[in-house]
């Protein structure tokens, strides 16, 4: 299967993210003014829902575009990503630009939706997140550092249940979508649960200053805990392979070969062991060092020994380019005979 292009990967995190926040956010949203608009009646939308709505929409958007982008809709996701080596860091400012169209554009579409209540008033009304006096009263420090546990817990069970080793792949969007139900369930009455910096500027930018002025703790948070578990994780459970180039702790670009210390240019020595080794010549003949025999300059081994071949089946004359006697020898009989001359090559 061809991998998505980057602009295959950056359209699936616009759209995952929009459909986060415009689902996740909206159940938020719809749940408090249309209670304002029936006077005050509860309608079926609690704490558990509201979690049930945004893990479900990750776990199915991850089921869409898992294969496409890796299903992140979140910065956090993409600098623990980044910082364990399952992605480079050229590609994480593209991602996060893309998820900060996406919430914006679903924060955009639902508070045009909600004017269709006469109640409506997006002014702390738009599923954000707060602290302090502007939220629950939860201190800011109690804020962070609950935004960077539960981040840290979210990222390192992504981290786990897309690592190769997984027996169960297609189980991980499951796991990551109860994973957020979870953590909402826990910090939704006590921040409304960011853990995703995306998600947190989207409604902000529509709900007023208040909510703007405390987005430092939504972002800065979840970036924390992301990079603590990108971190962590192939340290305490080691990865298959190698981290993917130009990602994990260093910032610095691959050295080539030849910055390497110790390492020889190829015009100083590699060439050489590249080059072919020069013939053997002596006295007219040539080593084959493939077969381990002489053969006439002039003429390949295979000619060489068809030659032979033929001589010995009395087909042809010997005929030589040059002949060298390298050795004579005289054998001497009792009965008189020709003189025995050995034609051979230099031993």
């Amino acid at each position: 299967m061809a991998d998505s292009t980057i602009r295959q990967k950056l359209t699936a995190e616009v759209l995952g993210t929009f459909v986060l926040v415009l689902f996740g956010c909206g159940s938020v949203v719809v749940y408090q003014t249309s209670q304002v608009a029936n006077d005050g009646r509860l309608l079926p939308s609690t704490v558990t829902t509201v979690g049930l709505t945004f893990g479900v929409v990750v776990m199915v958007m991850a089921y869409a575009f898992g294969r496409v982008s890796g299903a992140h809709f979140n910065p956090a996701v993409s600098v623990g990503a980044a910082m364990g080596g399952r992605m480079p860091w050229r590609q994480v400012g593209l991602y996060v630009v893309a998820q900060l169209v996406g919430a914006i554009l679903g924060a955009l579409v639902l508070f045009v939706l909600m004017q269709g209540f006469d109640s409506f008033d997006a002014e702390g009304h738009m599923g954000q997140n707060a602290f302090g006096d502007a939220g629950s009263g939860y201190a800011w420090w109690a804020a962070f550092l609950l935004e960077l546990v539960l981040t840290a817990v979210f990222v390192t069970v992504i981290l786990a249940v897309t690592d190769e080793r997984n027996e169960h792949p297609s189980l991980a969007p499951l796991a990551i979508g109860f994973t957020l139900a979870a953590i909402h369930f826990v910090a939704i009455p006590a921040t409304g649960t960011s853990v995703n910096p995306a998600r947190s500027i989207g409604p902000a930018l529509f709900a007023g200053t208040d909510a703007i002025a405390q987005l430092w703790l939504f972002i800065l948070a979840p970036l924390v805990g992301a990079t603590i578990a990108g971190l962590l994780y192939p340290i305490l459970f080691g990865r298959v392979g190698d981290a993917v180039p130009g990602s994990g702790i260093s910032f610095s670009r691959p050295r080539t070969a030849a910055q390497v210390p110790g390492y020889a240019a190829p015009d100083q020595y590699q060439q050489q062991w590249n080059q072919e080794p020069a013939p053997i010549v002596q006295d007219g003949w040539q080593w084959d060092p493939a077969g381990q025999q002489w053969h006439p300059v002039g003429s390949t081994p295979e000619q060489w020994q068809a030659q032979q071949a033929a001589e010995q089946a009395g087909q042809v004359q010997p005929e030589y380019d040059e002949v060298v006697v390298v050795e004579e020898t005289i054998v001497v009989d009792d009965e008189p005979g020709p003189d025995d001359t050995q034609i051979r090559p230099p031993q």
